[in-house]
């Protein structure tokens, strides 16, 4: 009786000491594991942000050095400017004719590409592609694609449209390129959308004698909303920062008809040397990106449907 309890106090003794000593945090460590996050935030995100507000209530040189404070002088002009508001409406133009089109279309395609058919994935590899291909390459193409004699878009079309030095087919010409580039990662968000809706679901109303349409109201619709609204958000965001395609097709022209504001702020920055108009546009379109993204999260609340 004696022996067993020493073997088992020497058992406790044992797992005692193999048992971890229990760590005491100090309240500061876990704010020194964020501190990498913070300079990088810092560094890229808060400083430039608030250095371009300071740079906007100064007049500059060539260089960006700020000189004579002028408070809200530059906003004061920049809102006199007939050439700004032109900027503003060709920027919602753009945005209107990327953001919709694009998830439509992905959409269509996502619905076509859910079927069980035969050669489906060939079909999911060719929609997808653009995502893969840069903006400069695919500009590339689409210029000579757009372009008057030999590119095979007026072949097809049996025109010989300006595509890129006609004002009224500019703006469209590089919103076309814009929304293929779109595509492909629409495509690829609404058709895991679509895979992840319950497939006991679709046999359920396919037996209670649903046809497709009365599927895609009640069943596909509805539980395809968040995804739905989430490329929405990002392609609305996307159409008011694209860059690259506009520099690369039309350089803002032709008569500034495709001068979106994100091409203005680059203009004026780095073309004219004007970087304190650049910083109070860059403001203003920071304020309507701002509003723009709370009345979409104010949308989603009557719109979006969530198990």
């Amino acid at each position: 009786m004696y022996a067993q309890e020493t073997l088992k106090a020497s058992k406790a003794s044992k797992v005692k000491s193999l048992a971890k000593p229990k760590i005491k945090l100090s309240p500061v460590e876990p704010y020194l594991y964020l501190v990498p996050s913070f300079i990088i935030f810092i560094t890229f995100v808060f400083y430039p942000f608030i250095n371009t507000i300071y740079v906007s209530m100064y007049t500059t040189d060539l260089r960006g050095r700020v000189k004579d404070f002028v408070g809200l002088q530059n906003f004061i002009d920049l809102f006199n400017s007939p050439a700004f508001y032109n900027s503003i409406t060709i920027t919602f133009k753009f945005v209107l004719m990327i953001a919709f089109p694009s998830v439509l279309i992905a959409f269509i395609l996502a619905l076509l590409a859910n079927n069980k058919l035969k050669g489906n994935r060939i079909y999911e590899t060719m929609f997808s592609l653009p995502m893969a291909i840069a903006s400069a390459p695919a500009t590339a193409f689409w210029s000579m694609a757009f372009n008057q004699t030999n590119g095979i878009i007026n072949y097809v079309l049996g025109q010989e449209i300006q595509w890129l030095t006609n004002p009224d087919y500019a703006l469209i010409a590089v919103s076309i390129v814009t929304v293929w580039l779109s595509i492909g990662f629409n495509f690829i968000f609404l058709t895991v959308g679509l895979r992840n809706i319950p497939t006991e679901l679709i046999e359920s109303v396919s037996i209670d004698g649903a046809n497709y349409l009365q599927k895609f109201r009640y069943i596909y619709l509805p539980l395809i909303s968040p995804q739905m609204f989430v490329v929405v958000f990002i392609n609305v965001i996307g159409s008011f920062q694209a860059f690259g395609q506009i520099k690369l097709l039309t350089e803002g022209g032709p008569g500034d008809s495709t001068n979106v504001l994100v091409y203005s702020i680059y203009q004026e920055a780095f073309k004219y040397g004007r970087f304190e108009v650049a910083c109070a546009q860059a403001l203003v379109l920071f304020v309507i990106m701002l509003c723009v993204t709370l009345l979409q999260f104010k949308f989603e609340k009557k719109v979006v449907h969530y198990d």
